[in-house]
């Protein structure tokens, strides 16, 4: 198999995407920590949680939407458990699933960090761009989403992240 180098502008746009991905994840992840002492994932986690119904997903449909493994999620969930932001409780119609239910305490701190949250993605993102490139980012990324969760070949249903099992203990 040949390999495919990227051409000097693919490269140039990767390491844009690269720098710009990390900046902006760096900004919202300090302000986070800062106003809620809590990193950008647990705060997804609540956000999702927040969206729907009676603020309960099963945990599977909460790994998928904040596109992470289970067992991260397992261990995010733990953490915001312990802090009471969020309650895990047996699945009424899944005897071996579970769901997360946010909280009330969750959904105030959620409400509390929004604000700040907000506002840091609008001057971390939103801020820097024509009302015609958040437009062309949304439909780059969406495409991009798209190609990666259903292509059958690339990445295989096991490589997307919430689907991916833990590796057995090591013994």
């Amino acid at each position: 198999m040949t390999t495919r180098w990227l051409t000097s502008k693919e490269q140039r746009a990767w390491r844009a995407y690269i720098a710009a991905a990390h900046l902006v994840e760096d900004a919202i992840d300090r302000q986070l920590q800062q106003d809620a002492g809590m990193p950008h994932l647990y705060y997804s986690i609540l956000a999702n949680l927040s969206d729907v119904p009676e603020r309960r997903l099963r945990m599977t449909e909460l790994a998928e939407r904040t596109k992470i493994t289970r067992s991260r999620l397992t261990y995010a969930v733990t953490r915001l458990e312990k802090d009471g932001l969020v309650r895990r409780e047996n699945c009424r119609w899944d005897k071996r699933g579970s769901v997360a239910a946010l909280t009330d305490a969750g959904m105030a701190a959620l409400e509390r960090s929004a604000p700040g949250h907000v506002e840091t993605v609008r001057a971390a993102l939103f801020d820097h761009l024509t009302e015609e490139q958040v437009g062309q980012l949304e439909e780059i990324c969406s495409g991009i989403t798209r190609a990666m969760e259903a292509d059958g070949s690339r990445p295989t249903p096991d490589d997307v992240p919430w689907r991916r099992r833990s590796a057995p203990p090591c013994t």
